[in-house]
């Protein structure tokens, strides 16, 4: 099954490997870095234009790719757990 993060994207669930709350993050300073690095290795996709309110990690073809999403967490999982019902 696929799940909807926002704007055009899409992906497939098996490749989500965690969903992640943005005013979470925020206040640690590891995952903080983590995004920055990512960011500047070309990981990091904005899905939109609006701020960020969660980002999702996932890995296709053992690449990484972390999608920033105007969609909030809590949505996400949601959905998620949807699928898996």
């Amino acid at each position: 099954m696929y799940i909807h993060l926002g704007g055009d994207v899409v992906v497939p669930d098996k490749e989500i490997i965690g969903i992640f709350d943005m005013n979470i993050v925020s206040t640690s300073s590891i995952t903080l870095q983590f995004l920055k690095i990512a960011e500047e290795e070309g990981f990091v996709v904005n899905i939109s234009k609006e701020k960020p309110k969660s980002f999702i990690l996932t890995e296709r073809d053992k690449k990484s790719i972390i999608y920033l999403s105007p969609i909030s967490a809590v949505t996400l999982i949601k959905r998620a757990h949807k699928i898996f019902e």
